[in-house]
């Protein structure tokens, strides 16, 4: 059974990802950010201000779509797609985030040109939210 903190913990990280990377309101994002946030990706600046200005630079077709969710403890996974770069494959990721004080302290991120269901050897997509429903 989740607990009630794992479910708050997710459903936080959910809001803070589409509050950024699809309404791009990076006024209401400070909210759910630290100003002390460590950021652990190739991709991006340190910061918080390195993810808000990578945000800020990415075109404006740039979507972000959830999947999975896992929680334990301090720590958020979620598997998701970022679409929209100006004909680009998309990005499948795993983004794994620590939460303190219900405000995003760290992240990590796993990330890689998807895969879909044509262009895998398997046959299977990498990202696929026909069974999240």
């Amino acid at each position: 059974m989740i607990s009630s903190q794992a479910a708050q913990n997710k459903a936080i990280v959910l809001t803070a990802f589409d509050t950024l990377f699809n309404k791009r309101d990076y006024v209401a994002a400070e909210c759910y950010w630290s100003t002390d946030y460590i950021q652990h990706s190739a991709h991006i600046e340190p910061g918080r201000d390195g993810l808000f200005n990578m945000i800020k630079s990415s075109p404006t077709s740039l979507k972000y779509e959830s999947g999975i969710v896992m929680a334990e403890d301090d720590l958020v996974i979620v598997h998701g797609r970022f679409s929209g770069f100006s004909g680009a494959a998309s990005w499948v990721s795993a983004n794994v985030v620590r939460i303190r004080d219900r405000i995003l302290v760290e992240h990590w991120d796993v990330l890689q040109e998807e895969a879909t269901r044509e262009r895998s050897a398997g046959q299977s997509p990498m990202y696929d939210r026909s069974h999240l429903a």
